[in-house]
């Protein structure tokens, strides 16, 4: 997936999520994505590149890491629990939609559960 194309489709999705919410704290350069005032996906193309940072469980992110070339360490972040993917073409835009869902999620089920916009163990699943 091209650059630019990376990047709208997360932030397609971001816009999507209940209580995402874009700003701008380290400039104009950086997007920012948060839910009630915690991270899930910054956007960036100051290293040169268009580059999405999604937070990831450890263990999927070394998973990720390991299988897709264009999926590397979280740029400025915290490298066992952040990622950051890169334009190169291989990332599928599915993969690229359920990373930023993954990483919402992660941030909401961190949230007292009275501030939380969805349940985490529920949304997005389909009832049986």
């Amino acid at each position: 997936m091209k650059g630019d194309r990376l990047q709208q489709c997360a932030r397609d999705r971001a816009d999507e999520l209940p209580g995402s919410r874009l700003e701008h704290p380290f400039g104009p350069e950086w997007d920012v994505f948060k839910v009630r005032d915690k991270v899930f996906m910054l956007l960036t193309s100051a290293t040169g590149e268009a580059m999405v940072t999604l937070k990831a469980a450890p263990e999927d992110g070394d998973a990720l890491r390991r299988q897709f070339d264009d999926i590397i360490p979280g740029y400025h972040m915290n490298k066992k629990h952040w990622i950051s993917l890169r334009p190169g073409g291989k990332l599928p835009q599915d993969l690229v939609r359920e990373l930023v869902t993954e990483s919402y999620l992660l941030v909401v089920e961190n949230l007292p559960r009275r501030q939380r916009p969805v349940d985490p163990a529920t949304f997005g699943k389909i009832a049986p």
